[in-house]
């Protein structure tokens, strides 16, 4: 029995020699973004462009209410129509309720997960619901001072319909309770990483932002105000934040681009190809061939800031 023993423990001994030297694999370690990237995946390669009114628009809402109905959240789709000319076209909002169930308060999370026709749309825009779908899976056990609605906009592309119809639908009632909106878009291909939000007291959010960032070592950044159309800080009404700005609600808005280039207005994306958005090049195999390892820091970077700020923000109330 003794000699039994002695073996069983120069064994686990032994095991746990290699095991420290990695003669064993351990299970890797997740980091944030890897889910996010996941989804990027899933959006991009399996189902691919996702232009606004089409089939594949249909599969990744789909795959979007899929995965949201895995967490602790009420779903819902909500039905719009737009006419654009002659032609009447259907697509749908996905509405994800973090419920704090003893609050009115809420703050809206969003993003668009249609593309353009031309490359697969992982840039613009399955980088933000990789994004928001990691996140609200982070904060699914958390308790947060208010509710979070988590939405995704079908038809951004073809003029902001979907954010469009969910603001103009908002009661008065929801509009004074909404503490904010933060909208997410195009989140990978850019050389730095953006936060954006109202001029004055209307950029708090966008400097919550900012203050987490330098305490965590992140190289988040905002517009530096090049441009006299963009004041310092701010941005244009070119995304899906623009609806809810005109609520009088506070945003703010994360991308990657990179405001030193071109007219200095935050369309150029990079110093080395220019705008990657709506182009062929919007694929991951173009993006981590080009820019390698900038697709996992972009998706690690907003995942870990959209945590912290949904966190950080009940400092704010």
């Amino acid at each position: 029995m003794k000699t039994f023993k002695k073996s069983m423990i120069a064994g686990v001994v032994a095991f746990s020699a290699l095991f420290a030297a990695g003669s064993v694999s351990a299970a890797p370690k997740k980091f944030a973004g890897d889910l996010a990237y996941e989804h990027v995946q899933y959006l991009t390669e399996e189902i691919g462009p996702r232009v606004a009114g089409s089939a594949n628009e249909t599969k990744a809402r789909e795959y979007i209410v899929n995965e949201l109905e895995k967490l602790d959240l009420k779903v819902e789709e909500q039905e719009f129509s737009y006419t654009r000319g002659k032609n009447t076209t259907e697509s749908a909002n996905v509405v994800a309720l973090k419920d704090n169930k003893h609050t009115d308060k809420q703050v809206i999370v969003g993003a668009h997960y249609d593309s353009v026709s031309m490359g697969k749309g992982a840039d613009d825009n399955a980088s933000s619901v990789g994004v928001i779908l990691e996140t609200a899976k982070a904060l699914e056990k958390r308790n947060l001072n208010y509710d979070v609605k988590f939405v995704f906009f079908g038809a951004e592309e073809v003029g902001l319909q979907g954010s469009k119809y969910y603001a103009n639908n908002m009661s008065d009632e929801e509009i004074e309770n909404t503490i904010g909106m933060i909208n997410l878009d195009s989140l990978l291909a850019g050389d730095h990483i953006y936060v954006y939000g109202g001029a004055g007291e209307d950029g708090w959010i966008r400097d919550l932002a900012l203050d987490i960032a330098d305490k965590k070592k992140i190289p988040l950044q905002t517009n530096p105000g090049i441009n006299p159309e963009y004041p310092e800080g701010t941005t244009g009404d070119w995304s899906d934040h623009a609806p809810f700005k005109a609520k009088g609600i506070t945003i703010a808005y994360f991308e990657a681009t990179n405001w030193q280039l071109g007219d200095q207005d935050g369309y150029t994306q990079t110093e080395e190809h220019g705008g990657v958005w709506h182009t062929k090049n919007d694929t991951l195999e173009f993006l981590e061939r080009e820019f390698p390892g900038r697709v996992q820091e972009h998706l690690n970077h907003f995942t870990n800031m959209l945590t912290w700020v949904l966190t950080d923000i009940k400092k704010e109330l």
